[in-house]
């Protein structure tokens, strides 16, 4: 299972430093000690965190965006039958979900808690401006 630094984290949910560790300190994220010393968030813990997380950015607070294709994440949810397997991944403030073989899955060694990188295809992309 995946031990993460603050700083990964951090890089996961979309936010700063900072406000992991303010989300330690009240309690929202238990803090574990890695290896090296240092504080970190069990990969599990997370994922769980993050099902229930959402901070998408406020309507009219975005100036301009546009979604990059490769966006790295954790891993929050899979759901299998005797062929398919729906995955479930938070990146940032963005959930994804993809629906992929069980095979797949399986050989990808993926499971909740795991990190992993969603690349998105499409021929059909809209980017959006809101109003000021």
């Amino acid at each position: 299972m995946s031990n993460l630094r603050i700083s990964e984290v951090a890089t996961l949910m979309g936010v700063s430093d900072d406000t992991v560790r303010r989300y330690i300190d009240q309690g929202r994220l238990t803090a574990i000690q890695l290896d090296n010393g240092r504080k970190g968030i069990d990969g599990r813990e997370l994922a769980e965190f993050l099902q229930n997380y959402s901070e998408a950015p406020a309507p009219g607070t975005t100036v301009a965006t546009s979604a990059r294709n490769r966006m790295r994440g954790i891993v929050t949810r899979i759901v299998k039958d005797t062929v398919m397997a729906q995955v479930e991944m938070q990146a940032g403030p963005f959930r994804l979900v993809s629906l992929m073989s069980r095979d797949s899955v399986d050989e990808l060694g993926l499971e909740v808690g795991s990190i992993a990188v969603a690349s998105v295809k499409s021929t059909h992309v809209v980017v959006e401006i809101p109003e000021s």
